[in-house]
């Protein structure tokens, strides 16, 4: 028996850096919304009706620090950087009404959805394409008593100082009191969970030795290094 009470020993928590702290966010689950901004669906080929929002789910060990090396993604030729804003949750439950949603959140970040395009294209699972490992870049998070909550502001990401996405986040199709909202009826949201909550127009590859840079007004940047595939 591990010295922890288990049978081996238990993985470590997974956690993200607060903005002027030492103390870390625990993270329980991730969920994340697709297709979230006009632009973004009009790239991808979709049309830009209100549709129902997509979620899905990445391992919670998919997370990573701002200042890491994000090694190059196994199994895919086309690499691609998605940019978003997370929301903390301090606490949750089911079928959450918007006005309350806002109750539910402890702050905000900057984030990054890596995908292997080419396997989402393929008409595999989203899983394979979006669910792997060190697939979740997340820059320190703010608490709301610090910034407020973020429902408008520019967000950009640059690769190798080039500006590849920029937009507002304004212009999110579904806001998040409403993502809140409808989450809530698919899954019992508790504190630790973190929501991805869509990405802007301008999503592209990445290769070995990209430094990217991203910014949400009023938030902690994000910066990462693309790193030579694992052997």
């Amino acid at each position: 028996m591990a010295s922890n009470g288990f049978v081996i020993e238990a993985p470590e928590q997974a956690s993200i850096a607060v903005d002027g702290s030492s103390e870390r966010f625990p993270v329980r689950r991730i969920y994340c919304v697709g297709r979230n901004y006009v632009a973004h669906v009009r790239e991808m080929g979709g049309d830009e009706e209100r549709d129902p929002p997509i979620f899905f789910q990445k391992p919670t060990d998919a997370v990573i620090d701002s200042g890491s090396t994000v090694p190059y993604a196994t199994i895919t030729e086309n690499f691609h950087h998605e940019m978003e804003m997370v929301i903390a949750l301090k606490s949750g439950g089911y079928n959450i009404a918007e006005k309350d949603a806002l109750d539910h959140i402890w702050g905000y970040g900057a984030s990054l959805d890596m995908t292997r395009r080419d396997i989402q294209g393929s008409g595999k699972p989203w899983e394979i394409a979006k669910s792997f490992d060190q697939s979740c870049p997340c820059g320190p998070l703010s608490p709301v008593e610090k910034v407020g909550h973020i429902s408008k502001g520019a967000i950009k990401l640059t690769v190798n100082g080039e500006t590849t996405q920029e937009s507002d986040i304004s212009l999110l199709i579904w806001r998040v009191p409403e993502i809140i909202a409808n989450l809530s009826t698919y899954f019992e949201l508790k504190a630790g969970d973190i929501i991805l909550t869509g990405t802007p127009h301008g999503v592209g590859p990445v290769k070995p030795g990209d430094t990217l840079v991203g910014t949400i007004d009023g938030l902690q940047p994000l910066s990462i290094t693309i790193g030579k595939r694992p052997a």
